[in-house]
């Protein structure tokens, strides 16, 4: 089973139909996220990467219009005119790790009709849960205000991949490395982990459970210090660490309880047992708001591993995305729905450096001084630019992070950026909307 029929059966359906009517003109699509979420002052783009990888290997075989043909209880013969389809349309992306506000067009696809349609579910899927994993752990980052944070979520997300998913977006994000191994092997990213409960109640009790993991690990170990009572977990494993001559890159793990409070006691129990250098790590339940209150608070906690409501973007767990038809055959079209209307045309997004965005269409030049956000990284089917790496993702958004005003990055109660239409593309899309209700 390959990728190619991962889709929606519509968008065979369409494809099939498109074909038979020979309608192969040149079609683009927009892929936008219509409004953010509450409490999102902002979206980051992420995704895009997958999705050039899927573009680029896109081809229709034999055995993939076998399946489409099982699936619609049809004649091989009646679907053998997918065989062979390539993606040969051009890309127009933001690239990973910019931000971006609603409305404005992640990426944009050219390419003949019914080859445009048939990437459509793929590319919604990848761009629109990884922009919105993305857009939650950048506020556990911000919250933690230049404090470690680190990915524990890959038990809990939606299925692996998206785990995969979750453990790549949070590191173009600036998470410090993830739980996921097969997610730090593929990526180069640092594997975090420590010990789970149930391995300090296989023992007698917590020394020598803790005993046992340092003698197993010699390097600096992590010490999960509340299976029974959290306060003489830290002074036990005190004890070990000190008999043990290992302080330095060590930490104790607190995952449950009024964390605030057991750090408190946790930094005092180490620091009086001569252990300074040893850290405080707290987990269970976090995500960006728990993270801002216990830092808000001041507790002295030194890394904060967050796992179930990140991966999975527990308040905000889809995007209202569409991949929408905005021209067809050099003619713009747009959609009236009520509450779903879109604008037409190829666009660009112009970004100022004092003041809201502006959507244009493709072919203006845009506000002095304004950069454009979308670039041509695909064209004839074919990669213009080497795959982007993580870094070069985390430097962008390093970048747009300090150019957003203090507002819009709270963690509640945000101010959402915005972005607001160029004179042109408002012009079109009144005059299109016009003529389609007048018709």
């Amino acid at each position: 089973m390959s990728d190619v029929t991962t889709t929606d059966l519509y968008e065979v359906t369409m494809a099939l139909s498109y074909l038979h009517e020979d309608m192969s003109g040149s079609a683009t699509f927009s892929l936008f996220v219509r409004d953010l979420p509450a409490e999102r002052g902002f979206l980051v783009s992420a995704g895009t990467e997958p999705a050039l990888e899927y573009l680029s290997a896109f081809r229709i075989t034999s055995a993939d219009v076998g399946d489409f043909a099982s699936a619609l209880h049809r004649p091989y013969a009646d679907v053998a005119g997918l065989c062979g389809i390539t993606f040969t349309g051009e890309v127009r992306a933001v690239p990973e790790g910019r931000v971006v506000f609603a409305g404005e067009p992640l990426l944009e696809v050219t390419a003949p009709l019914a080859q445009a349609q048939l990437v459509e579910t793929f590319l919604l899927n990848q761009v629109s849960h990884q922009t919105a994993v993305a857009s939650k752990a950048v506020r556990s980052v911000l919250a933690a205000s230049g404090r470690p944070v680190v990915d524990f979520s890959l038990r809990r997300t939606h299925g692996t991949s998206a785990g995969m998913q979750a453990a790549r977006t949070t590191a173009l994000t600036g998470f410090a490395g993830t739980s996921n191994v097969a997610a730090a092997v593929r990526w180069g990213l640092p594997a975090s982990g420590t010990m789970a409960h149930s391995y300090v109640e296989a023992f007698p009790d917590e020394e020598a459970a803790f005993r046992a993991f340092a003698r197993a690990h010699p390097g600096p170990v992590t010490f999960l210090v509340d299976t029974y009572d959290a306060v003489r977990g830290v002074r036990t494993a005190a004890r070990v660490l000190r008999d043990l001559r290992r302080g330095p890159g060590c930490a104790v793990r607190l995952d449950s309880g009024d964390l605030g409070a057991l750090a408190r006691r946790a930094r005092a129990e180490l620091d009086s047992a001569g252990l300074p250098e040893v850290r405080v790590v707290a987990s269970g339940g976090l995500d960006e708001y728990g993270v801002d209150s216990l830092v808000r608070s001041g507790a002295p906690i030194d890394v904060y591993a967050v796992g179930t409501r990140v991966g999975t973007s527990a308040d905000a767990p889809y995007l209202d995305s569409a991949y929408k038809l905005v021209e067809y055959d050099g003619r713009p079209v747009m959609k009236l729905s009520s509450a779903k209307v879109t604008s037409p045309g190829r666009k660009q997004v112009f970004r100022r450096p004092d003041g809201d965005d502006v959507i244009a269409l493709s072919d203006e030049p845009g506000p002095a001084g304004a950069e454009p956000l979308l670039r041509t990284v695909m064209s004839d089917g074919r990669r213009l630019f080497p795959p982007d790496t993580l870094p070069e993702g985390q430097a962008r958004l390093t970048a747009d992070l300090e150019d957003l005003p203090a507002d819009t990055l709270r963690i509640r109660d945000p101010r959402p950026g915005r972005a607001v239409f160029s004179e042109r593309l408002s012009e079109l899309t009144s005059d299109l909307s016009r003529r389609l209700r007048s018709d």
